[in-house]
């Protein structure tokens, strides 16, 4: 590794952005730190000239912090980790009367201790070279209140405070922490919770965007870059919800 190129670690590229925000960091002169990467990925990071360690498992291995592996391998190849992302958790909808208390577990593991685990990896080696950048994909749910999925979104909103704190915490550090809040995206989880991919369905949920449609994750892979690849420095703490209008 050259000393121009910078390092990113981005803990899921099997699906959503990951594939594409590691593509496009690869073509922004970063090596790359690559959790379960999907098929043909790897090959296609290093055609872009990135060098590229791959763990897999990651978020499984049943480590106390689930993100200790993929951090430290990346530190222990490269010396440095420049930038790091992360998206988790499951979309639990329905009535909150009707609601059992598992799913309110399942979001809080999902929606507040991944992202907990993903922080407290990451920003210590950021935190003593003071530099780095720390991205976590959350949703716009938490932004507002939400029909039908109502610890989903309690969840989500927890999440977007805690990166806010964590934000005001290491900024003095040079290190920026901030979230990307996504809904209505065109990949087939929200798909199954949504109910989209039957094609009536899909028409209303594109009738309640405000953009009436909805967004691909390679134009919110674009959109997260400006978070990660190192040529804004001076924006931390912030939540921005990528939902088409919908926040």
């Amino acid at each position: 590794m050259s000393d121009e190129r910078r390092v990113a670690l981005i803990a899921n590229t099997s699906f959503f952005v990951g594939p594409p925000l590691a593509r496009l960091l690869a073509d922004r002169d970063h090596d790359l730190v690559v959790g379960d990467p999907e098929e043909g990925l790897v090959a296609d990071l290093e055609a872009r000239g990135a060098a590229v360690e791959v763990v897999t498992g990651v978020g499984r291995n049943g480590d106390a912090n689930p993100f200790a592996q993929i951090v430290d391998a990346g530190l222990k190849r490269f010396g440095r980790i420049d930038a790091a992302s992360m998206f988790s958790g499951r979309v639990v909808t329905g009535r909150f009367l009707d609601a059992p208390i598992e799913d309110l577990h399942e979001v809080m593991q999902g929606c507040i201790e991944m992202p907990y685990h993903f922080l407290k990896a990451v920003a210590p080696s950021m935190v003593e070279r003071e530099s780095g950048q720390i991205l976590v994909l959350t949703s716009a749910a938490g932004a507002r209140p939400t029909n039908n999925a109502p610890l989903y979104s309690a969840a989500r909103a927890g999440a977007n405070m805690l990166i806010k704190n964590v934000a005001l915490e290491v900024a003095r550090h040079g290190v920026q922490v901030n979230a990307v809040g996504t809904n209505f995206m065109d990949f087939p989880e929200f798909l199954r919770a949504s109910g989209g991919n039957d094609p009536a369905v899909r028409t209303k949920i594109e009738a309640a965007v405000p953009m009436k449609r909805l967004g691909t994750v390679e134009e919110c892979a674009a959109f997260c870059m400006a978070f990660l690849d190192g040529t804004s420095q001076f924006t931390t703490g912030q939540f921005v919800g990528y939902a088409g209008g919908w926040v």
